[in-house]
């Protein structure tokens, strides 16, 4: 495996390296230089991988409080008005099984008059 090759591999695991190029900070050029001549020696890298750890603590913040949302989210249903809307699918429902099942029995009624007798003859 070439240099190129263990770069690609070293940027996948470490993807916080993305936000700096992004930012115009730096360049995967530059990156790929210190990688080609430091490798993945920790003290070269400090400066950017450790904002991973912080990351990861921020989006268990935000987690918490998208849960904290979550549960305000809740907390303001109207039970009442969800209750209405379910009551009134369930009477929808009925009626189209009641339709369904008023179609079924009027097709085994109907018997076709015969061709040769006219109005009740």
């Amino acid at each position: 495996m070439n240099t190129k090759e263990k770069f690609k591999l070293f940027v996948k695991s470490h993807p916080s390296l993305l936000k700096y190029v992004k930012s115009e900070e730096m360049t995967w050029q530059k990156f790929y230089e210190l990688y080609d001549m430091y490798g993945e020696d920790e003290s070269v890298w400090k400066d950017y991988i450790t904002t991973t750890t912080k990351k990861v603590k921020e989006t268990k913040k935000s987690n918490v409080s998208s849960l904290g949302e979550l549960m305000g989210f809740v907390k303001n249903i109207d039970l009442d008005s969800v209750e209405n809307g379910i009551n009134s699918l369930q009477r929808v429902l009925g009626v189209l099984q009641d339709f369904e099942t008023n179609k079924g029995a009027t097709e085994n009624t109907y018997k076709p008059r015969p061709l040769y007798k006219h109005f009740e003859d």
